[in-house]
């Protein structure tokens, strides 16, 4: 994966100076405190924030507890999928886990932005991508690994995690109780 963000990152290097432009125009730098909710349930995903620096999560809600699907790191691109494909109500949640920074780039902004400048249908194809291989990873890791093979992956990615984020939502992101994951830790 990370070769891939790779050729995401060295493809924008690449652009030309006018595609560069308009992409840093119609983007945005933006801060959020630990807690905030960068899109809610029921609202539609029009934006799309790619993560500079913090954690954030998306979850949803299942009979009133939190379910985390994804932890967002440096460099993820934080989105409701459907909602921001579709342009329809989300089902999820996107919170900062700590404070973030993040580049906002807006949905409709973009959309045109790739009728003026093909180049970004590239990028938009790539970024489609690499989030589609993240899910694909995701699912291979849920049933090819046990629980305490993906706790140690968490925590290569990001070892501070465990520091910074609280073990219910680790647990939840996991897919296991939290008593799972404290037996797991135990053995660590």
């Amino acid at each position: 994966m990370t070769s891939y963000l790779d050729k995401i990152n060295n493809y924008i290097k690449s652009l030309d100076n006018d595609t560069l432009t308009v992409l840093q125009n119609i983007s945005t730098d933006k801060k959020f405190k630990k807690g905030d909710l960068l899109l809610r349930q029921n609202e539609i995903c029009g934006k799309s924030y790619l993560i500079i620096t913090g954690i954030a999560r998306k979850y949803y809600l299942n009979d009133g507890k939190e379910i985390t699907t994804e932890i967002y790191f440096e460099n993820d691109l934080a989105v409701s999928f459907d909602s921001y494909t579709l342009q329809q109500p989300s089902r999820e949640f996107i919170e900062a886990l700590t404070d973030v920074s993040v580049s906002i780039t807006h949905y409709q902004a973009f959309q045109d932005a790739k009728t003026k400048y093909p180049k970004l249908l590239a990028l938009d194809l790539m970024l489609a991508e690499y989030y589609g291989m993240g899910l694909e990873n995701r699912l291979f890791q849920f049933h090819t690994m046990t629980a305490t093979d993906r706790y140690l992956e968490i925590l290569n990615k990001s070892p501070y995690i465990i520091q910074t984020i609280s073990l219910t939502i680790i647990a939840s992101y996991l897919g296991i109780s939290l008593e799972t994951l404290s037996r797991i830790r135990a053995k660590i």
